[in-house]
C-alpha cells in the first residue's frame, strides 16, 4: 500500500517536470505571423529610349521679314499680326504722294517729247520730199534726220524715266510675297518709316522645321537621322520626326550644335516661332521595367518588394533597393536591382516590412 502510493507520487512528479519545461518553449515561440495577401507582378523587359529634353523652336523654311524699300509715313495697315494673307494681298501703304508727283511731271515731259518727235517726223518727210525735188541741200536734209533723231531718243528717255518712277510708286504698296501668316506689327499707322525698319513678317506655315541646340558635351553622339520627338505642354508626343541637319560648326554664343528636324504637324498643331520640348532618343535598350505603384522610398533611396521562397518553403517579402532610369509610361526602366522573372509585389506594399512572410495572389 505504501510502495503504490510513493509510485503515484513519483509519476505525478515525472509528469510535472516534464509538462513545466514545455511550457515555457511554446511561450518562446508564440503565434506564427500571418501570411499577407498579395498581388505579384513577373518583372519583364521592354524597349526603352535613353534620351535627353531641349528647348526647339519651330521654324518655317519660308519666312521673309518685311522692310519697305522707300521712306515715309504709313498711310494705310490693312492686316493685324495672325492674319492669313494671299501673295500679292496689300498689307501696308506708305504715302505716296511725293512719288505720285514726280510720276505726273515725268508725264508730262513725256508728253512734251512726244509731241516735239512728232512733229519732227512730220518736218523730216517735207525734208525727203524737198531733197528729192532739188530744192534743199544733202547738208540741210542731214541736220534734219539729226534734229529728228535726237527727238526721238529724248522722247524715249523720257519714257524710260517714267517707267522707272512708276516702278517705285509700286514701292510704296507693300504686299505679301507669298501666301503664308502675318506675324508681329511693330510699327503704327502714321509712323514715319525707313528701308531700315521692320514692318512685319510673313511665314509660309508649311514645310517646318524643329531648331535645336544640343550642348557640346553631346557633339560625339550627335549623327543624322536620330530620332526626335516633339511634346506639348503635357508631355503628350505631339510629331515624331528624326534629325536631318547637323551643323558643321558650334554656335558661340550658345555653345551648342544646331540640329534641325522636319515638322510636317498642320497649323492648329505647331506653327512658326513656337517653342515646343524636343527629346532627342540616342538610343533603345531592353530593360527591366516596373510598375510605378510598385516602387517605395525612403531616405530618398527606392526599392521594391520581392516575393522569394524561403528555405523552410515559406514566401516572404524581402526589400530590394533599387536604380530607377526614365519612364516609361506609367512604369519605371530599371537599371540595377531586380532582373527579368523576379516577382515583384504590386499591392499592400504599404502594410509590408523585410521579411515578412506573404501569400501571392498571381
Amino acid at each position: 500500500m505504501k510502495r503504490l502510493f510513493f509510485s503515484s507520487i513519483s509519476l505525478a512528479a515525472i509528469v510535472l517536470s516534464s509538462s513545466g519545461c514545455k511550457q515555457p518553449e511554446a511561450a518562446a515561440k508564440g503565434p506564427a505571423m500571418r501570411a499577407l495577401p498579395v498581388q505579384t507582378l513577373a518583372v519583364a523587359l521592354a524597349p526603352v529610349a535613353q534620351s535627353s529634353d531641349y528647348v526647339a523652336t519651330i521654324k518655317s523654311r519660308r519666312s521673309v521679314t518685311i522692310m519697305p524699300q522707300v521712306d515715309g509715313n504709313l498711310t494705310q495697315i490693312l492686316v493685324k499680326s495672325g492674319d492669313h494673307v494671299r501673295a500679292g494681298q496689300l498689307l501696308m501703304s506708305i504715302d505716296p504722294r511725293r512719288q505720285q508727283a514726280l510720276v505726273d511731271a515725268q508725264k508730262s515731259t513725256e508728253n512734251q517729247k512726244k509731241a516735239l518727235y512728232d512733229y519732227n517726223q512730220i518736218q523730216i518727210d517735207r525734208e525727203h520730199k524737198l531733197f528729192d525735188a532739188g530744192v534743199v541741200s544733202r547738208d540741210a536734209l542731214d541736220q534734219a534726220e539729226q534734229s529728228f533723231q535726237n527727238t526721238r531718243a529724248d522722247w524715249q528717255s523720257a519714257i524710260a524715266t517714267r517707267k522707272s518712277l512708276e516702278e517705285q510708286l509700286a514701292y510704296y504698296s507693300v504686299k505679301a510675297p507669298f501666301d503664308g501668316i502675318v506675324g508681329d506689327i511693330p510699327v503704327h499707322l502714321g509712323d514715319y518709316v525707313t528701308s531700315s525698319t521692320m514692318l512685319t513678317t510673313v511665314d509660309e506655315n508649311k514645310d517646318l522645321e524643329a531648331y535645336i541646340y544640343v550642348p557640346t558635351e553631346r557633339a560625339g553622339e550627335i549623327r543624322m537621322a536620330l530620332p526626335v520627338q516633339l511634346l506639348d505642354g503635357d508631355g503628350k508626343v505631339v510629331e515624331t520626326s528624326s534629325i536631318d541637319f547637323l551643323s558643321p560648326q558650334v554656335d558661340s554664343q550658345l555653345q551648342g550644335i544646331l540640329v534641325k528636324a522636319p515638322v510636317h504637324s498642320t497649323a492648329d498643331v505647331l506653327r512658326s516661332a513656337q517653342l515646343v520640348k524636343a527629346r532627342i532618343i540616342w538610343k533603345t535598350s531592353s530593360e527591366p521595367v516596373i510598375p510605378v505603384l510598385a516602387v517605395s522610398r525612403q531616405g530618398g533611396q527606392a526599392f521594391v518588394f520581392v516575393a522569394q521562397k524561403q528555405p523552410d518553403g515559406h514566401i516572404a517579402a524581402r526589400q530590394v533597393a533599387v536604380t530607377l532610369g526614365d519612364t516609361v509610361g506609367n512604369s519605371y526602366a530599371v537599371t540595377s536591382g531586380l532582373k527579368a522573372g523576379d516577382k515583384i509585389i504590386v499591392s499592400g506594399t504599404q502594410f509590408l516590412v523585410d521579411n515578412m512572410p506573404v501569400m501571392p495572389l498571381g
